[in-house]
């Protein structure tokens, strides 16, 4: 499989599946010696600028969308939470975001700042005019409002967006998630912090974006600026 290009994902669903047959159903764990998984490469995510994020929120097509994508930057959630989220889970007065159940089945309080809560009021207000907010019922209503917006819609908006705003970084929904992570830490916000409202578990999911924060990187010296150098050459 190597040989032929295979993606370290594929190789590793083809060795526990080959585990699986060898270990489970034929009982030779002897067979399983030479079965070993393959590191899978970890990139570094592409991260938007505040001004493309704020171009690009600028650009969705219409209110519902803004707020459901701003939901995504803004309290750094993935497009299934925002998608699952109900009326009831914003909770003005604490100032939070109940997100049940979210990756890992695990629940947890995403950050609700004024402006987004502003926002959300304001698409709250347009969706009870429409007819869609039914009482107990989803934040962002699909066509039938008995049912939830789905995330293939939000990606849809997000990519239209993108184009409208003239991005073309390769981007996806999911780096609006990336986008929150890094710009708080460029803000300094501590990485255990982050780490929570992320909902990772582990700390060192969370600090890979230490890589990439703007203001980590620049709060380096390169040992260039230490060299006393003579005049340019000419080019």
């Amino acid at each position: 499989m190597r040989s032929g290009g295979a993606s370290a994902t594929a190789m590793n669903a083809a060795v526990s599946a080959l585990r699986f047959f060898f270990g489970v159903t034929l009982g030779r764990d002897d067979a399983q010696a030479g079965m070993t998984t393959v590191r899978e490469p970890r990139k570094l995510p592409v991260v938007l600028s505040a001004e493309e994020v704020t171009r690009l929120l600028d650009a969705a097509p219409g209110l519902q969308y803004r707020a459901a994508l701003s939901l995504a930057y803004g309290a750094g959630l993935r497009a299934s939470e925002v998608v699952s989220l109900k009326v009831s889970d914003i909770d003005s007065e604490r100032g939070v975001i109940r997100v049940e159940q979210g990756k890992g089945r695990k629940d947890r309080y995403a950050m609700l700042s004024d402006p987004l809560l502003d926002l959300l009021r304001a698409w709250w207000r347009a969706g009870r005019d429409r007819g869609v907010m039914l009482p107990g019922g989803w934040l962002f209503p699909g066509q039938n409002p008995v049912n939830p917006l789905t995330t293939r819609q939000l990606r849809r908006a997000f990519d239209g967006a993108k184009a409208a705003a003239g991005i073309d970084k390769p981007i996806s929904l999911h780096t609006l998630r990336h986008c929150f992570a890094t710009h708080l830490l460029e803000q300094k916000v501590d990485i255990r912090v982050i780490q929570v409202l992320l909902g990772h578990k582990k700390l060192d999911t969370a600090a890979r974006y230490s890589h990439i924060a703007s203001t980590t990187l620049r709060a380096v010296k390169s040992p260039l600026e230490h060299l006393t150098q003579g005049p340019l050459p000419p080019a």
